[in-house]
């Protein structure tokens, strides 16, 4: 962290960059000097002290969509692959297959699943 004031990190709009000769591109710098000026004045007007929650809360999104993108990536890999799609179906039956095997087969044992699955429901539903 800094201990500098917001009003320090302004950016003068009197600062241009000579891109060329031409008077679009120095139209063009003015304008972006005028725009992140503006932008510098409104992101001092906000109080940064509120903005924990908030970023925390924009930081988990962001994780979650980079995630979803990279799982989308993968799973597109796999399905190009011939064989492996019907193979990871094949496992997933297999899978549950052996669950219901071990935890469905008699009545006291469904009955521990269902209450297994009304104590979860409980402590994060309420």
């Amino acid at each position: 962290m800094s201990d500098t004031s917001p009003e320090t990190n302004q950016v003068s709009s009197t600062n241009t960059i000579p891109v060329g000769d031409n008077k679009e591109s120095g139209g063009f710098s003015e304008r972006a000097n005028d725009v992140m000026g503006q932008v510098n004045q409104a992101l001092n007007r906000v109080d940064w002290s509120q903005m924990g929650k908030y970023g925390k809360a924009a930081g988990i999104i962001a994780v979650v969509i980079i995630a979803q993108v990279i799982i989308k990536g993968v799973l597109d890999t796999i399905n190009l692959l011939p064989v492996l799609p019907g193979l990871l179906e094949l496992l997933g039956v297999v899978i549950l297959g052996q669950w219901s095997w071990q935890n469905l087969t008699t009545s006291e044992k469904r009955n521990a699943v269902f209450e297994r699955v009304q104590n979860l429901r409980k402590e994060y539903l309420g």
